[in-house]
């Protein structure tokens, strides 16, 4: 079991997301969250746009403001959605987050979790991608969503398991946990094979 072979770590998840914290949870694995930190998520221009999420996970690791102890194993993630070569993050207001969901409205669209695992000697980097399907939703759907669910700290502007998920997602291809922000599967396998190198 992962849970007795990290007995002597600290397993570190920097995170804000309340999402997160709950699905790594999931995994019977101790941990603390890291403390809020500030860091730099603006990507090179000429990235491209698929290798975003990775590059902004590996900042937070890099970024976390503390030196690591020869036990500690910091986890950080980051979660965007590509739709018709459009990287959505975070939406900055009503009606941005309003725009993002009538775009993704009868649409595709991508959702990317990129994972950095790291500890004193040794970083290990995955990304994974999920596609998800929305039926067409009506104008007052959308802003029924908004007003009520206010998801300000969503990339794409939803969360998968609130209302607008239940309503909008005709289909999912891969991880649904990735969806929500963290692909617990693959994250799951990815330490078992950190721990064992």
């Amino acid at each position: 079991m992962l849970a007795d072979t990290l007995k002597n770590y600290n397993v570190i998840l920097a995170t804000r997301s309340p999402r997160r914290r709950e699905l790594f949870k999931g995994l019977d694995i101790p941990f603390s969250i890291a403390p809020n930190y500030d860091i730099n998520e603006t990507p090179p221009t000429s990235m491209r746009l698929l290798d975003v999420p990775s590059y902004l996970a590996e900042s937070k690791s890099d970024q976390y403001p503390k030196p690591l102890a020869e036990n500690d194993i910091l986890i950080t993630a980051d979660t965007l959605v590509v739709c018709d070569n459009e990287l959505m993050g975070k939406p900055m207001d009503r009606k941005d987050a309003i725009r993002m969901l009538h775009k993704l409205s009868n649409n595709k669209h991508e959702v990317l979790t990129g994972v950095c695992i790291r500890t004193t000697d040794k970083k290990r980097m995955f990304d994974v991608s999920t596609y998800v399907y929305f039926r067409r939703l009506k104008k007052s759907e959308i802003e029924y969503y908004v007003d009520n669910y206010q998801p300000y700290d969503m990339a794409g502007s939803y969360g998968v398991q609130e209302w607008l998920g239940y309503i909008a997602v005709e289909r999912i291809e891969g991880s649904y946990y990735n969806v929500m922000g963290l692909p617990v599967q693959r994250l799951y396998a990815e330490l078992m094979e950190f721990m064992d190198d």
